[in-house]
């Protein structure tokens, strides 16, 4: 028995380099980093995080301090599954998702880590060793950037080696939107991959024109058009406009997944393994988006969720999003031939740098 003695858990508020604005969430000024370390009665430790757009992070913090890192101490770390379920349904009935979901996810993640040690295996293997590298693209927080700095970005996301690229949509004025869009189609050519993502900052009536103004670009996917609970509103602008249609980094449970599975008509389903309950429940999602016939894809977390979608291996995307966590930890995303690469270290391979991140730490 591998017995958890010590659960640490830390909360950093980390600046951007300039503000970052999408259509729902307004201004991004900083991210939040939340990460737990769990440690055994045998001398083994792992460390998990999740992370928030600048608001909740002390409510994750106490939600695992208060009520999670009690109900798992004394337990046998090697039962990550087990553990996954009964912390769920520990705060189930205050947390069903929201809050629960993301400090679920962090502890998770720790004990993922740890089998990953023990077993001397990456998380790309554990994943299911489908491979080593995946599909990725470059994704920014740019609806407030002017079109001169957008196309800037784009062009940096490119000398970096990317060809497929994402752009936030939803600007009061539905012309100004397509303007962009055509202006990046322009720039990157017809043989890059661009998709748009509206933050669910639409109505399905506004999405419906939207995606058939979109639709001479080619654009791989219209990610979050409307507000993700509006599972049926998703499947009536795949219907009515034959667009596909990505969401799921707002969805926190696994009976959500299985809504959006059943109703949306989804192209892409993008579970955030730092909010949808932790490796476990985003290896769930993939499992069922296999059945389905859709890529699996993610969001945020890149320098993990690499692992993921690389040892997945059914052809899915991952973001590289615009908080760069993996500025703060010894190993920073690597890509080469437009291609991701898993790391190869035992556990998830995510180890931070916890002097460059002390200056942040609340």
């Amino acid at each position: 028995m591998t017995t958890i003695n010590n659960i640490e858990t830390r909360l950093f508020h980390v600046p951007l380099a300039e503000v970052l604005s999408d259509a729902k969430h307004g201004d991004h000024t900083h991210f939040e980093l939340v990460t737990t370390t769990i440690r055994t009665t045998d001398g083994q430790e792992g460390t998990g995080y999740t992370y928030t757009g600048g608001k909740g992070g002390h409510a994750i913090r106490a939600m695992i301090e208060h009520d999670l890192a009690p109900m798992l101490s004394g337990s046998d770390a090697r039962e990550v599954e087990a553990l996954n379920e009964a912390m769920y349904w520990h705060v189930h009935y205050v947390g069903r998702g929201g809050i629960a979901s993301f400090a679920i996810s962090a502890l998770d993640i720790a004990l993922w880590d740890l089998r990953g040690k023990a077993r001397g295996e990456p998380l790309s293997v554990m994943a299911g060793g489908a491979g080593k590298t995946c599909n990725a693209y470059a994704g920014g927080i740019d609806l407030g950037f002017s079109l001169k700095k957008l196309k800037s970005n784009v062009e940096g996301y490119l000398a970096q080696g990317f060809d497929a690229v994402k752009i936030k949509v939803g600007l009061p004025d539905l012309s100004e939107d397509v303007m962009r869009v055509a202006a990046i189609r322009n720039l990157i050519g017809p043989d890059r991959k661009l998709m748009v993502d509206a933050n669910y900052g639409l109505s399905v009536e506004q999405a419906i024109a939207a995606a058939q103004a979109f639709i001479p670009y080619d654009i791989t996917w219209f990610e979050e058009p409307v507000i993700p609970d509006d599972y049926d509103g998703f499947r009536r602008i795949a219907e009515e406009t034959g667009i596909p249609l990505a969401m799921g980094e707002n969805l926190h449970t696994i009976e959500e997944f299985e809504e959006a599975f059943a109703r949306s008509r989804l192209s892409f389903i993008q579970p955030d393994s730092g909010n949808c309950g932790g490796i476990t429940a985003w290896m769930k999602v993939a499992g069922m988006a296999r059945e389905q016939g859709i890529p699996c894809c993610t969001h945020g977390m890149q320098e993990l969720n690499v692992s993921l979608i690389s040892g997945n291996g059914d052809g899915g995307w991952l973001e590289v999003h615009s908080f760069p966590i993996d500025e703060y930890t010894t190993h920073t995303l690597v890509i080469e031939n437009a291609r991701a690469i898993a790391p190869e270290a035992p556990g998830t391979g995510v180890t931070f740098n916890w002097q460059k991140l002390s200056a942040f730490a609340i």
